[in-house]
């Protein structure tokens, strides 16, 4: 009995050493960051942003790899079948881990089953922004135009099953305000010109892809959906200062690696990024698009808070009827 005992005993310490060593070497060789939009985008700019910090603490080239399409899905699909050995990350969103398994109906990955939660990076509150022909200053101003016209107001968005369309659904159901959506193809970038260009009167935009508008004065703001206001836009309130909770929103992004990969590297993982975004070289750079740099208590506590996430946006995007472009 005994001797059965010991034999199962040594048996899993052969299996458990070669993790164990393999986790204390990590990394030998470089490390990708898949980002699952095109270069330029909100993603590509973050990465980009922590690549150098990044490849100094682990002592390894950071090799920052762009896989677009499909709304983020082919990135998803990309990262959750790749080896789970700690060389490949994730840069995941709201839209790309939260939204789109809500709104897709045939994806073969599932990020809460086949990715593991590393932590929060950033979070990248969205601004509502409107056409400065628009004699409105303020989101109550907006709602009682909308009212007051119903039907006369065009919405840009990136898509029906974007985040920044689905958080003026809540909008327009919280206040049930007759609009027009107006679906833009190739992201944020072509729905932000066709509002400065008239096409359209307002949108939520991220505040990254909004900044530049606003900055040239090409379009007003009226509100952001963070916790607290932007340092670049201190006269643009919190919807929740606006009375306005519902609309408190992000499209956070966090890193994420394949299921399977060893606790120690998603550890590791966890306490590289930390350092990361307490650089001051790179909050100072995500500042200037509106990104604010923040770490997850453990994995654990990003697992929770992506879980409840897709919860809330799934639920969203079912009233909303959101579908694939």
């Amino acid at each position: 009995m005994i001797g059965e005992i010991m034999k199962r005993v040594l048996g899993f310490i052969a299996i458990l050493i070669p993790t164990l060593v393999f986790s204390q070497n990590y990394p030998t060789k470089p490390v990708r960051i898949i980002v699952p939009f095109a270069p330029g985008g909100a993603s590509d700019f973050v990465a980009r942003i922590m690549q150098p910090r990044l490849g100094e603490l682990l002592g390894q080239a950071i090799v920052v790899e762009n896989k677009p399409g499909a709304a983020g899905n082919i990135g998803v699909d990309a990262a959750a079948k790749s080896a789970p050995d700690g060389y490949t990350v994730f840069l995941g969103n709201v839209g790309s881990i939260a939204i789109n398994p809500a709104v897709f109906t045939n994806l073969q990955v599932n990020p809460l089953r086949d990715l593991v939660a590393v932590t929060q990076v950033v979070d990248v509150p969205s601004m509502l922004i409107v056409h400065p022909s628009l004699p409105v200053n303020s989101l109550k101003e907006l709602v009682a135009y909308a009212k007051a016209n119903p039907g006369k107001l065009n919405y840009a968005s990136p898509g029906s099953g974007s985040l920044d369309r689905l958080e003026m659904e809540v909008l327009r159901k919280l206040e049930k305000l007759d609009m027009v959506h107006v679906p833009y193809k190739g992201g944020a970038g072509p729905a932000v010109a066709g509002l400065m260009g008239g096409e359209t009167q307002l949108m939520f935009a991220t505040s990254a892809s909004a900044m530049p508008a606003v900055k040239s004065g090409r379009a007003k703001p009226l509100g952001v959906t963070g916790t607290k206001r932007l340092d670049q836009v201190p006269s643009a309130p919190t919807m929740n200062e606006q009375g306005f909770p519902d609309l408190t929103a992000s499209s956070w992004q966090g890193w994420f690696v394949p299921a399977g990969t060893p606790k120690e590297i998603v550890d590791r993982l966890h306490a590289v990024a930390a350092q990361v975004m307490a650089t001051p070289e790179v909050v100072s750079r995500l500042a200037t698009g509106g990104g604010v740099p923040l770490t997850s208590p453990s994995p654990a506590a990003f697992a929770e808070y992506v879980a409840a996430e897709t919860q809330r946006w799934a639920r969203i995007a079912k009233e909303s009827n959101a579908t694939p472009d």
